[in-house]
């Protein structure tokens, strides 16, 4: 089998990182080493957990390939260190340690003034897995698969399925094993109760910005998360905000401290904008027609009537 790019997302105690490097053909060692860098936590003492829930992945053959493990490039991997297996680092290592425990994002540090850059807005497609496109997007450092947004759909069923009685049919609107069924569905769009799963899945505070009334909901905002990630919201579609740090635009950052004013400030600054230019959709007296049966519906409520009463969820506005 010929070798094909592996990224890897892992979580530790100083932040996360995107592991560069790696193949399929790397092996369980390589990933070792590579957490090594970025945790200082000695290959040995590493604890691997992957999925919801976290389970613990064997590493124990080190010569094994990771196209054997079970995961899929742009996972995430939870890294613990296993107090039972602590090795002695040496002085050295102790120094390195220091400056791994600095906050990063994609491997990019974070400080308490971020380098001066352009916040700008990342268009992804309108294919109805728009907001789960752009949480990939943001989660894995500005670039992800098309395939993720099937996988957080199915993680979010993951977490739903397995508490029934916090998700239940008030939570969620429906019952939960028909909600679990409907948000599998590619023409189902996320929305709340989608982001705070996300949000609690990655510790991380999702903030979207609404173009229409250039407010700031912050879903994970009392749970002490440390970074923040923003989404910008015209009423139908979702686009990642990401911060461009060169003239090209291809190096940027996507995860921010949460207390960073400067970044809220611009975020806000881009949806006054885009309300100034109209560019939102008015949900209260907009008209949409059904693409299953044709009918024509009017506003947001009447949507989520139809879409409740017959299963019909792919509409288009005119």
């Amino acid at each position: 089998m010929s070798s094909q790019s592996m990224a890897v997302m892992i979580k530790s105690k100083n932040g996360r990182k995107k592991l560069e490097g790696l193949t399929t053909e790397s092996t369980v060692s390589h990933l070792l080493n590579k957490i090594f860098e970025f945790t200082r936590i000695p290959g040995k003492s590493q604890k691997l957990l992957h999925g919801y829930p976290p389970k613990p992945l064997d590493t124990s053959d080190e010569s094994l390939k990771l196209s054997s493990l079970p995961f899929k490039s742009g996972d995430m991997v939870i890294v613990e260190e296993d107090p039972t297996k602590k090795e002695v680092l040496s002085a050295s290592s102790n120094s390195d340690k220091n400056q791994s425990d600095k906050i990063t994002s994609g491997g990019r540090e974070l400080k308490s003034k971020p380098p001066k850059g352009i916040l700008t807005r990342r268009v992804v497609p309108a294919d109805n897995s728009c907001l789960f496109v752009s949480i990939a997007l943001l989660m894995e450092g500005g670039h992800t698969e098309r395939s993720r947004a099937l996988e957080l759909r199915n993680l979010i069923v993951n977490v739903v399925s397995s508490n029934p009685e916090f998700y239940n049919e008030a939570f969620l609107g429906k019952p939960n094993l028909e909600y679990c069924q409907w948000i599998k569905n590619p023409d189902s769009w996320g929305g709340a109760i989608e982001i705070s799963i996300l949000s609690e899945f990655y510790e991380t505070e999702m903030a979207v910005v609404d173009t229409q009334s250039v407010r700031v909901d912050k879903f994970g905002e009392n749970r002490g998360y440390r970074h923040r990630i923003y989404l910008i919201y015209d009423n139908v579609h979702y686009d990642p905000l990401v911060r461009e740090l060169g003239d090209d635009g291809k190096e940027v950052e996507t995860v921010f401290l949460t207390d960073d004013d400067e970044v809220l400030s611009q975020a806000l600054e881009l949806a006054a904008e885009a309300q100034r230019s109209r560019q939102y959709t008015d949900l209260t007296g907009f008209t949409l027609r059904c693409l299953v049966c044709n009918d024509g519906l009017r506003g947001q409520r009447q949507a989520q009537q139809h879409a409740m009463a017959t299963g019909h969820t792919n509409f288009a506005e005119y």
